[in-house]
């Protein structure tokens, strides 16, 4: 399968100016062509059989692989979960924020943590994930892309906080005000679309 780099029409969020999102965008782009390119590359010394040095090459491209696709895979859910007008908080008596509710006992808590994740130091992202076994949610800070990440969980919310994600728009020591701006552009209903879906697949184990 080759993928395709999606088209994402926000132009217009408040906060992330329009040459931030088309910089992001030709970024994750290339996450696009290049896991196409190591998929093809890997494809072609898994049929062959391999000496040492191939092996070597191979396991490096193994490992790189990783980290492109999860680059791919995660821009695209940070976009999804974007929109002009969002913000707000998640919809009350929702399965999302029930979820919130129940893990950090309110809203209010739930965000301070998945700010302060977001405010560590370091690239990385900041992600609300969904255990499917008990239906809590918790933040985790993900680092390059594929590493970091609890086996099991989905994720429901996604922000990007590698620097190329607002040095346009604010200064390093500024990621706070892009942290208010993305949750002032939030789809809220992708991020409930993504939690009952994901509750509906564990409920189907």
């Amino acid at each position: 399968m080759t993928y395709k780099a999606r088209q994402f029409n926000l132009s217009g969020l408040n906060g992330i100016s329009d040459e931030t999102l088309e910089m992001h965008f030709t970024l994750y782009e290339g996450y696009v062509n290049e896991t196409n390119n190591l998929d093809e590359r890997i494809a072609e010394l898994t049929r062959e059989t391999l000496d040492p040095a191939k092996k070597a090459h191979f396991s490096e491209l193994k490992r790189r692989h990783g980290f492109e696709c999860n680059g791919m895979v995660l821009h695209e859910l940070y976009f999804e979960n974007l929109k002009r007008d969002g913000g707000g908080e998640p919809v009350k008596r929702s399965s999302f924020r029930g979820a919130i509710e129940t893990s950090f006992g309110e809203y209010a808590k739930w965000k301070s943590d998945f700010v302060n994740v977001g405010m560590m130091r370091g690239i990385g992202w900041a992600i609300c994930y969904l255990d499917p076994r008990n239906g809590r949610v918790s933040n985790h800070w993900i680092e390059m892309h594929e590493t970091n990440h609890i086996a099991g969980f989905a994720p429901v919310l996604v922000m990007d906080v590698w620097e190329h994600a607002y040095l346009k728009d604010y200064k390093p020591a500024e990621k706070n005000k892009y942290i208010d701006a993305f949750f002032s552009n939030l789809n809220w209903d992708l991020a409930e679309q993504r939690m009952t879906a994901r509750e509906a697949l564990a409920a189907a184990r």
